[in-house]
């Protein structure tokens, strides 16, 4: 049985989760002012940054002890202008404490993303200093708050929650480049949702947790991440600001019992602050 908590609110706050309540974070925060999916959400790059510094200093307070925090985000191309997203989350989350563990990278396949303009460039001034290359890959920041015991769990949870080598070498989980598909466009239930695929969540969660933990999202969307720790076996805590993707979250977790899991018994709450306790980003 498992238990799968949504809150509405700003996750600059995370009033709700006690002092070291969860045990994974995993999270991909809007990108800065990206063209196609938050153009001009932000003020300026300093506010972004500010926003992030927040969570992870709420993030550090409430994760417990030896655990991870993972971001899944990336360097981004405003108005001709490269910010240097990754480097700077990077500082941040050292700066609030978590020691940095690694970097994955994400590739998307390959013909996710044609020759652009911004590459194109080059095809129209064939030389030196005309070149910039197209993105295909992704970061994921993986962090960790101090020092895990690994005696600390129970030797029936340690084996419940084996992780499946066939699989880690059958897909490369070994690796620090990752091939996965991203959400397709077509998809219903992301419509106008920048949303990560299921199958990131699934590993880090395998990877990082065990059955019957708790795992946080504080920029959950349309709740990939609790989705896939309900199949798991986990708790799930989800932070969103957009009341309107209630009913979304919802039906994606198979909460409207339109899903097949395994444990009808699992419950699911949804938390809404008090208006103008989750207001916006600024």
């Amino acid at each position: 049985m498992t238990h799968h908590k949504l809150i509405i609110g700003n996750c600059m706050s995370m009033q709700e989760i006690p002092d070291e309540g969860v045990h994974l974070m995993i999270t991909s925060p809007p990108y800065f002012n990206a063209p196609f999916d938050y153009k001009g959400l932000f003020k300026s790059y300093e506010q972004y940054l500010d926003l992030l510094d927040r969570v992870a200093k709420e993030a550090f307070r409430v994760l417990q002890n030896g655990r991870i925090a993972v971001v899944n985000i990336d360097d981004m191309l405003v108005d001709g202008e490269k910010f240097p997203i990754v480097a700077d989350v990077t500082k941040i989350f050292q700066n609030a404490g978590f020691r940095y563990r690694d970097r994955i990278i994400w590739k998307k396949p390959d013909g996710y993303l044609r020759i652009s303009r911004r590459s194109g460039v080059l095809l129209q001034h064939p030389y030196p200093m005309y070149f910039y290359p197209d993105n295909l890959l992704e970061s994921i920041l993986i962090f960790q708050k101090g020092k895990f015991d690994y005696s600390s769990i129970p030797d029936d949870i340690r084996e419940a929650s084996k992780i499946n080598i066939k699989e880690f070498f059958d897909n490369k989980w070994y690796m620090t480049l990752w091939e996965m598909v991203n959400v397709l466009p077509s998809s219903k239930l992301e419509k106008e949702i920048a949303a990560f695929p299921e199958e990131l969540p699934y590993r880090i969660i395998k990877l990082f947790s065990y059955k019957g933990e708790t795992v946080l999202d504080p920029f959950v969307g349309s709740g990939t991440t609790m989705k896939v720790a309900r199949q798991l076996g986990r708790n799930s805590i989800g932070i969103e600001i957009k009341k309107s993707l209630i009913t979304i979250i919802k039906k994606k977790l198979g909460f409207d019992r339109q899903l097949n899991f395994d444990d009808q018994d699992d419950t699911f709450e949804v938390i809404i602050r008090e208006s103008g306790e989750y207001g916006c980003i600024s």
